[in-house]
């Protein structure tokens, strides 16, 4: 198995949603001894923002590119490559302001590509990126899960309805939630990773 490790909170060591993630991957690699782990860290090494000379890219043939269009795509085909040739994807979501980072979001923005993830058939979108399992190790200050505040959880949702449209339909979610609830701190890493079975 090649398992792709995301992580895209930019508190380093001390993450959750980091830490999270690598309790999933320690599960994964006990499951199936002899595994592969690539990880892209998008909060050191991020993905620009999309501007208009990635679109223009993205819509010329790879034959007609400039080479400002074709150092432009190389961070797209990059971000395409290593999850295509993942089994089990393994993403951080760390909690900011009720969404994802902007640096994950910049991730998805390039894994995004009409013909190559996603296509439009005459009976809707079709995703391309199938066959793959997928991990959202999530992280959180207060609880989301249930409650009071789970309508404001943008994360999840938006991350569930994102990959799905891109073929990534078998989501399991892993939450570290309550980590700033001094009576809930100490267990939610642990609870996090004992949830999820592989």
């Amino acid at each position: 198995m090649q398992i792709l490790q995301i992580i895209s909170s930019a508190r380093g060591a001390e993450s959750f949603s980091t830490r999270l993630g690598q309790g999933i991957i320690d599960k994964l690699l006990a499951a199936q001894p002899g595994s592969s782990v690539v990880v892209r860290n998008v909060a050191t090494q991020p993905f620009p923002h999309l501007e208009e000379v990635h679109l223009q890219a993205y819509f010329t043939p790879a034959e007609g590119r400039s080479p400002e269009q074709q150092e432009a795509v190389r961070h797209s085909d990059e971000a395409i490559a290593q999850v295509m040739a993942a089994d089990a994807v393994v993403i951080g979501v760390p909690f900011y302001n009720f969404s994802i980072p902007s640096a994950l979001k910049s991730w998805l923005d390039h894994l995004t590509r009409a013909g190559i993830t996603f296509r439009y058939t005459p009976t809707g979108p079709e995703g391309l990126l199938k066959g793959k399992k997928v991990y959202l190790a999530v992280a959180s200050g207060g609880i989301y899960s249930e409650g009071p505040m789970q309508p404001y959880d943008f994360a999840t949702p938006y991350l569930r309805w994102m990959l799905g449209f891109l073929g990534l339909t078998d989501v399991t979610v892993a939450r570290a939630e309550g980590v700033k609830i001094p009576e809930l701190q100490d267990a939610a890493l642990q609870k996090g990773i004992d949830s999820v079975a592989i």
